[in-house]
């Protein structure tokens, strides 16, 4: 089955449960902190749909390491909260061959294949390394492209300073943490977290502080978004920004699939 069949079958199967969600209230976001509480005012999420799910079309750049060029990307995802789960295709091109990506997190359990022409596999990663690591994404898709799922219970919350606040998220026994930083105006401006690894080869694993800056909100569905974001290795000595992606289409509580 190719890459692309089964981001599909993976999605549908996810699209088949749950039910329509409620509307969220003030008492839904009321154990939050309360410069989380300000960004989802900020945000637009009361009084609107709670989120069950989310779709996101993404166009960017992502280098593969510190040596190579830019390659375009364009990457298309879709989010479940109820049970936590997240599936992510991405193509680009390398030296005029066509290449596919795919990550799967489901059950706390995530996998990553890369082919090359659809047929050469170039990466196929997995094991409780990369759980942990995705499952940390997953809480940063929750901040950034859903805010309204902060609500969540799985998170526990540590008040750091006025614009700074420790989110510690919990899934079938892997728990991450990360630092949210607020500007002045509501915005979330970045996520910080220790709990993710680096792998060039789906092999060995290196454990490095990761951070996810953003800018430019802008009104998606009558939301205040971010739409742009960067991915951030920070070794000792030095950053390696390896991924720059700017939000092209972005749909809460989905029923099917983006023809």
């Amino acid at each position: 089955m190719s890459l692309k069949k089964q981001f599909a079958s993976e999605v549908g199967d996810a699209l088949k449960t749950g039910e329509r969600p409620g509307i969220l209230s003030e008492k839904d976001i009321s154990h939050l902190p309360a410069v989380v509480q300000k960004y989802l005012h900020y945000t637009g999420c009361t009084g609107k749909e709670k989120v069950k799910n989310v779709h996101v079309v993404f166009e960017g750049e992502m280098k593969l390491d510190e040596k190579h060029e830019w390659l375009g990307i364009h990457s298309e995802q879709y989010n479940f909260f109820e049970n936590p789960s997240r599936f992510f295709f991405i193509t680009t091109h390398m030296k005029g061959m066509p290449v596919t990506g795919l990550h799967v997190y489901k059950s706390a359990s995530a996998t990553m294949v890369i082919k090359l022409a659809g047929m050469i596999t170039v990466a196929d990663a997995s094991g409780p390394k990369m759980d942990q690591g995705e499952t940390v994404t997953v809480l940063n898709d929750m901040c950034f492209l859903a805010p309204a799922s902060l609500i969540s219970h799985a998170i526990a919350w540590e008040v750091i300073d006025d614009l700074t606040v420790k989110a510690t998220f919990t899934n079938a026994g892997i728990t991450v943490s990360a630092k949210l930083i607020f500007n002045a105006g509501g915005q979330l401006v970045n996520f910080t977290s220790d709990d993710r690894f680096l792998s060039k080869d789906g092999k060995s694993y290196e454990n490095l502080p990761w951070s996810t800056p953003i800018s430019d909100y802008r009104e998606i569905n009558g939301r205040l978004l971010p739409t742009y974001g960067e991915a951030i290795w920070h070794y000792p000595d030095r950053e390696f920004c390896y991924g720059r992606f700017r939000v092209k289409e972005l749909r809460y509580n989905v029923k099917e699939m983006n023809p």
